[in-house]
């Protein structure tokens, strides 16, 4: 299943997992309540396994890791984010389609 291929990222491990990949990483900064998340988690699920060799995808629920949601100002969730060589490339707040989604990642490309 592709949901197996998000990595979750937290507080602890953001660092190491998304600003010294050596892939372009898209971040999903999520809440187990927030209703857009739930519609974007699967579209982010999918891309995973999509862009499985050239990108890595993770998740941050904002609620479990306080200190990057403040970090990268998280204001409204979902939060996308895509990091490439521990810069920000592109964010975008709130649910979007597949496309506009790949179309992140493929900036980092």
């Amino acid at each position: 299943m592709a949901g197996d291929k998000v990595v979750a990222v937290n507080d602890d491990n953001f660092d190491s997992e998304v600003l010294q990949s050596d892939k372009p990483v898209l971040v999903d900064f999520t809440a187990s309540w927030c209703g857009p998340c739930r519609v974007v988690s699967p579209l982010v699920d999918q891309l995973a396994g999509e862009y499985e060799d050239r990108a890595k995808v993770a998740k941050v629920d904002v609620d479990e890791s306080p200190a990057t949601a403040r970090k990268y100002a998280i204001r409204g969730v979902p939060t996308l984010m895509v990091f490439k060589s521990g810069d920000l490339v592109t964010k975008l707040v709130g649910a979007a389609p597949k496309t506009k989604i790949a179309e992140m990642i493929d900036q980092a490309l």
